[in-house]
């Protein structure tokens, strides 16, 4: 009965765990900004409920006396905590279409980027305490090289972060405050060299994601099916944000989509509700 019990409890955790990216992008989309009066407390009550979800489906062997298990709940762990925290944009919704908006949010619009960059440091943690266990797997070659994709696409993720959340925010609060109607013309190259940062750092993050899923793959800890998922997702997902670099109006939606900040780590995260529901 109670084996039963605790198999239930691991499925709902994981169907409540698997819907968070889906609902939130759901709720940011379509209900937009609301007051922090009423999504902050909403975010915390979804963020306990999530430790919750992740420990019963399979955090809880952080505790276990076996090295493997106890690695890879943290591993995994540290890959869900971007999605508690990034949650909160279901409240926030999209980032303001024009500079007076912004402004106006600015100190929300500082929080959502800096919890961005928050995020892109956990994901680059816990890929990396993934990367231990599968080098004591004994599998070195597709995780050295997804790690290296990793370390290179989390530093750019950084910087393109702090310029949309801080430098962004300056120039529209002084482009209010002057009255100018557009940005200055000399925004325009800074605006084109960070849109190609952030096609590197997004490639290189689907890259890498591909990389692991084939490297857990091999020593046995996601099936065959599931790596040909998330190999082919990550791939497609590459090859559109590459293209939207060189063909930007044949794939403008498509390579907004896939850019969307949050949604690189989407398949990180699916990897490590697997990993820890197949502790």
């Amino acid at each position: 009965m109670k084996t039963i019990y605790n198999q239930k409890s691991k499925k709902i955790s994981y169907i409540y765990l698997l819907s968070i990216p889906v609902i939130g992008f759901i709720l940011a989309f379509s209900i937009g900004y609301s007051s922090y009066k009423i999504y902050v407390p909403l975010w915390i009550i979804n963020s306990i409920l999530m430790v919750y979800s992740a420990w019963v489906l399979g955090f809880s062997k952080i505790r276990s006396k076996n090295k493997e298990a106890a690695l890879t709940a943290k591993g995994a762990f540290l890959l869900i905590i971007p999605f508690i925290l990034m949650s909160m944009f279901a409240g926030l919704g999209p980032p303001p279409e024009t500079a007076k908006i912004w402004v106006e949010t600015m100190t929300e619009q500082q929080v959502r980027y800096f919890i961005l960059v928050i995020a892109g440091i956990f994901v680059a943690f816990g890929l990396a305490t993934l990367r231990e266990k599968l080098r004591e797997e004994g599998e070195t070659y597709y995780s050295k090289l997804g790690w290296t994709a990793i370390s290179i696409a989390i530093p750019l993720f950084v910087i393109n972060m702090l310029y949309w959340g801080f430098y962004l925010s300056e120039l529209l609060s002084l482009q209010v405050s002057t009255g100018l109607e557009n940005s200055p013309e000399w925004f325009v190259p800074i605006r084109k060299l960070f849109g190609l940062i952030s096609v590197v750092e997004v490639s290189l993050t689907y890259l890498a994601t591909a990389l692991f899923a084939i490297s857990f793959n091999i020593i046995g800890k996601i099936g065959s099916t599931s790596c040909k998922v998330y190999v082919l997702i990550s791939s497609i997902a590459l090859l559109i944000t590459i293209l939207s670099a060189f063909f930007e109006e044949q794939f403008l939606i498509a390579g907004f989509i896939v850019s969307i900040p949050a949604v690189p780590f989407i398949m990180p995260y699916l990897i490590a509700l697997n990993l820890l529901k197949k502790i």
